[in-house]
This record gives C-alpha cells, sequence and structure tokens, in this order.
C-alpha cells in the first residue's frame, strides 16, 4: 500500500529507483482513489484511458537509465491545457467537442520526460471565477467540507491533489486562479513571473495576464515543476530569453541588501474586508516569522488599492476580443439559424455560460467608443503605476506579504448570485497579476473547525528561489 497523503515528487522519485513500487503500480492507486472520490467532488472532466500506458513508458525510462525527477510522476491538468487527441473544452458548452491538435508546451516537456498526465479537471468556465461553481459541467466540491467552494477557478486541479487524486497539478492564473483555491484546499500554489512558463497552447482568457501555476502539497514539489518548466518558448510571444531573465534577476536590489529577509507588509490594504480569523492568522504567522529572525517592514502601496478595479477593467476586455473568435463558424458549438447572423447569436447564447456572457458584454462596452479612453486607458495608467510602485518597494524589502485570500472558503451558492462579492476575492491576488510578478500561497494552519488557511509572499520579476525559500522556512515554522 503506498501512502498517498505523505508521497512527494522526490519519495515517488526514490521509490521507483529502489524498486519499491513501480509507476504503474503508482497510477493504479489513484486510479483506486478517483474511483472513490470524483463521483461526489467532481474534480475530474475524465480520465485519460492510456494512464497505465503512460505508466508503462516511464518505467521504461527507470530501466534504461533516462529517467529525471518527473519521470513516472502523475499530473492532473486544468481543462483549458491543451493534450493531442482529448478533449479540451474550458468548462464550456461552446467547446465540448474540441479535441486539441497539439500539445500545449508544458504537455509537450512533460511528456518527453515521461511524466503521467492522469486527466483533465473541473474549472470555471474560461478561467471565469473565483468558486469552480461556472462550469458547465457541474460544481466542484471541496473535499474539507462538500458543503463549501474550493475556490476557483482551478478548482478541479486543486480538490484532485488536496484530496489524492494525484501527486501534483496544473492550473492556469489570470487572477488568483491556482492561489485562491489552494488557500481553500490546504495546497501550496505558485503564479510565476509572467513570462517564466510557456502559455503556447493554453486556451486564452487575458493575454496580458495568463499564466500555466503548478500546485502542490509542499514548496518543495512546486519547485521542481517550476525549474523544469520554466524555459523560452518560441511558440509563446511573450515568452522571456534567458538573457533577460538573467539581467532582471540581477537587478534586483532588496535581495542583495538583505539576503532576503526583509518582508514588506502593507497593512493599510487590510482595513476592511477581511475575515477575524483570517486576520488573527496573518498577524500569527507575522510573528512566526520575526521570531526566525525575518525583519518586518510596515510598507505603503498606494496604488495597490486599485488593483481590483484595474484588473476588472482590463480583463473583461481581453476576454471580449478572445472569446470573439467562438462564432460556432470558425469554432465551438453551432446552433442553426434562419441566417449566419442568426447562427452567430444563437450558438454564442447556447455555448455560454452567464458569467461568461456577463465579461464579454462588460468588456465589449469598455472598449467601445467613447468608453475606450474613460476605463480601459485609464485602467492602464493605473496598471503602469502599480507596478512602478512595487518595483520601488522591491529595492526596499526582498518579499511583500500578505492573506492570500480575504475570506474563508464559503458555501456552495452563497456569492454566486452577487459577482461584487465573489471578485473581492480576488483582493490580494490581482497586484501580483497586474505586476507580472512572481506570487506562492502557502498553507499557514487550519481554524477551529479545520478548514485551511494561506498566505501569500510575493517577489521581484524571477526570483521565484527567494518564494521557494521563505516558502520552505515557512512551512519549517508552522
Amino acid at each position: 500500500m503506498i501512502d498517498l497523503k505523505i508521497l512527494t515528487i522526490e519519495k515517488a522519485h526514490n521509490a521507483f529507483k529502489n524498486k519499491e513500487f513501480t509507476c504503474r503500480e503508482l497510477v493504479e492507486e489513484y486510479l483506486k482513489v478517483i474511483k472513490e472520490k470524483n463521483g461526489k467532488l467532481n474534480a475530474y472532466l475524465e480520465v485519460f484511458e492510456d494512464a497505465l500506458m503512460q505508466a508503462e513508458r516511464a518505467q521504461k525510462k527507470f530501466i534504461d537509465g533516462t529517467a529525471s525527477i518527473l519521470t513516472g510522476i502523475p499530473f492532473a491538468i486544468k481543462d483549458n491545457i491543451l493534450f493531442e487527441g482529448h478533449i479540451a473544452s474550458a468548462g464550456s458548452k461552446i467547446l465540448e467537442n474540441y479535441i486539441a491538435s497539439y500539445n500545449a508546451t508544458v504537455i509537450k516537456d512533460l511528456r518527453e520526460v515521461g511524466a503521467i498526465i492522469l486527466g483533465r479537471t473541473n474549472m470555471d468556465e474560461f478561467a471565469m471565477g473565483s468558486s469552480t461553481e461556472n462550469s458547465a459541467y457541474g460544481v466542484t466540491r471541496n473535499p474539507y467540507d462538500i458543503s463549501l467552494v474550493p475556490g476557483g477557478s482551478s478548482g478541479g486541479s486543486a480538490v484532485a491533489l488536496a484530496s489524492d487524486m494525484t501527486l501534483v497539478s496544473l492550473g492556469t492564473e489570470t487572477c488568483g486562479s491556482v492561489r485562491e483555491p489552494s488557500a481553500f484546499c490546504g495546497l501550496v500554489g505558485l503564479k510565476p513571473t509572467y513570462g517564466a512558463l510557456s502559455r503556447s497552447g493554453i486556451i486564452a482568457m487575458g493575454n496580458s495576464l495568463d499564466q500555466v501555476s503548478p500546485f502542490s502539497k509542499n514548496v518543495r514539489d512546486v519547485e521542481f515543476i517550476f525549474n523544469f518548466l520554466s524555459r523560452y518558448d518560441s511558440e509563446d510571444s511573450i515568452s522571456v530569453s534567458e538573457k533577460i531573465r538573467n539581467e532582471l534577476k540581477a537587478s534586483a536590489q532588496g535581495g542583495s541588501a538583505s539576503g532576503g529577509k526583509k518582508i514588506g507588509i502593507p497593512w493599510h490594504l487590510f482595513s476592511e474586508g477581511v475575515d477575524k480569523t483570517v486576520m488573527q492568522n496573518f498577524k500569527e504567522s507575522v510573528e512566526k516569522l520575526k521570531n526566525a529572525g525575518y525583519s518586518i517592514v510596515d510598507i505603503e502601496l498606494p496604488y495597490s488599492k486599485y488593483s481590483l478595479a484595474t484588473y476588472y477593467i482590463i480583463m473583461p476586455a481581453e476576454v471580449s476580443t478572445n472569446l470573439s473568435r467562438f462564432d460556432g463558424v470558425r469554432y465551438g458549438k453551432r446552433v442553426e439559424g434562419e441566417n449566419t447572423g442568426e447562427s452567430f447569436k444563437k450558438s454564442r447564447s447556447a455555448g455560454f455560460g452567464e458569467e461568461a456572457r456577463r465579461r464579454i458584454i462588460l468588456g465589449t462596452y469598455i472598449l467601445s467608443h467613447g468608453y475606450y479612453d474613460a476605463y480601459y486607458n485609464k485602467a492602464w495608467k493605473v496598471r503602469h503605476a502599480i507596478s512602478r510602485e512595487f518595483k520601488e518597494i522591491f529595492t526596499k524589502v526582498d518579499l511583500v506579504m500578505t492573506p492570500t485570500v480575504p475570506v474563508l472558503p464559503f458555501k456552495l451558492g452563497e456569492k454566486i448570485d452577487d459577482p461584487l462579492a465573489m471578485y473581492l476575492c480576488d483582493i490580494f491576488s490581482a497586484p501580483a497579476n497586474l505586476t507580472g510578478i512572481p506570487s506562492i500561497a502557502i498553507p499557514s494552519g487550519k481554524t477551529e473547525k479545520g478548514l485551511p488557511l494561506s498566505v501569500q509572499f510575493m517577489a521581484t520579476h524571477f526570483n521565484e528561489d527567494v518564494l521557494f525559500e521563505i516558502g520552505k522556512k515557512f512551512e519549517s515554522l508552522n
């Protein structure tokens, strides 16, 4: 019997090498758990029939000596990541029968090394949501309490991992879509630097915001995944070259001054809307770090209070543009009408869910004549101001620390009819996505009822190693 609850990438790798169990035996264990739990949790939309064949191929790499740290490691992937020959619906009816014709770069890289792709996981439609309630294929439930949301939009990937239905998983981030479900499900979630991991083969939501992001149960596993997948990819227009990465990393001034030990806290951003339990846990987490020798500095980020408003102008505009391609002619579900225009209207009405339609309409309005300058251009100016203030603050501190999410996991249906309340879940996520800096969510304890709590750390561009260092230290303090 393999103890899946304590299994890590390193433990699995050593077990494969020492012949304690095979790649196939590990996959069989996960398939058993999926069969037992997925019906209740709805984490997976599909378990791939070739998972055991993938495991057999991975095992051969251990036999011939070509195995690496990720060989034989089972992954669950979000339903917007293309895996050739398999459906990628992005949680939407409009793509319910779309079969990927090629592999996303991250899938290609994982397949080449012999990682195993177990299946595709549920998500908010086109990654629009913070609760995984907006999927066309039913809600996903939190394994800590099935009456609660797991966070979103990568809720399926989080739940699959938290309920021992995979060893690690991949999601995508546009604004907290990995960090928030990490917080609600007691996991580690990394939002890498924008341009660090290839987006080629990812169904787009917001081009200036989207990123592939990994989940794990510990910081070391996220580090393994990031280090393997982080590379320049000519297929992704925003992928950053190794030369530029090194230059940006070398220009970081905060770390050189204090060796990664100076943490800035923007207390002024926590004035309202933060749950009392979340706030108390955050203060206790800060004290633990202070006692461990970290320097805690009060900082001001005046423009960052506009992050959420800025995000919810830029993102819908990009959504409106990206989703215009799904018209029932070139892509997606088609519903016949009396003429082309009628078919177009019926196809999009039948294919898109309520939240997707809401954001398309909002984005179209923002980009319309007379409102483009008033909203979209102004939002980009504020975005640049937020980026400048973070660049400045990282000359004074190594890290910025906040709660990951301002609230505890909430009841299914509690916020679904109140979009503004749902959007407020993103309040601490938005700055990292708008600025492109990396951020990591780390479990920070549990409530009296056993629900997970979480804090996040942000660092300057391509300083993921600073996040891994603080993350591993923080794990040791909890």
